[in-house]
C-alpha cells in the first residue's frame, strides 16, 4: 500500500432545477443556523460573510415546499432564525444520505481504481 493512498472524496449536491438546494456547504450552515440562532452568528461560525450566508439560505427557502429557515428581524435576542422541522429533517435525510454514498469506498470498482491511481501527480505530463 503506497505512503499515501488515494483518496475518496464523495461530494452530494441536490439540485432544483439549476440551483443547488443542499449541499456540504449549505448543510454545515443549517447546523450552525441551529446552534446558533442567527445566520449572522452561523455565519461567523464558519469563517463566511453574512451576505453569503444569506443567499444560501434563500436559495435553500426558495428550492423546498417550505422554508428551511425561519427568520425574524432583530437578531439572536430579537428574532433570529431558526431551521424548521422540515429544515431539520432534510438536514438529517441529506447527512444519511452523504453517509451511505460514502460507503463505495469499500465496492470494488473504488479499489481498482486506487490501483490505477498514482500516489502523486506527475509534475507535467511528458515526465516519467
Amino acid at each position: 500500500m503506497p505512503a499515501h493512498p488515494p483518496i475518496l472524496k464523495v461530494k452530494l449536491q441536490l439540485y432544483c432545477g439549476e440551483e443547488i438546494a443542499m449541499g456540504p456547504g449549505k448543510a454545515d450552515l443549517l447546523a450552525a443556523i441551529e446552534h446558533e440562532g442567527s445566520i449572522s452568528g452561523a455565519a461567523r461560525a464558519l469563517g463566511m460573510s453574512y451576505r453569503r450566508a444569506w443567499l444560501l439560505v434563500d436559495a435553500m427557502n426558495r428550492c423546498w415546499h417550505e422554508p428551511l429557515v425561519a427568520t425574524a428581524p432583530g437578531g439572536a435576542a430579537k428574532g433570529g432564525a431558526q431551521v424548521t422541522p422540515l429544515g431539520m429533517a432534510v438536514l438529517r435525510a441529506y447527512r444519511r444520505l452523504v453517509d451511505v454514498a460514502g460507503q463505495v469506498r469499500g465496492e470494488v470498482e473504488w479499489g481498482e481504481l486506487q490501483g490505477l491511481l498514482r500516489e502523486r501527480p506527475k509534475a507535467h505530463q511528458k515526465a516519467d
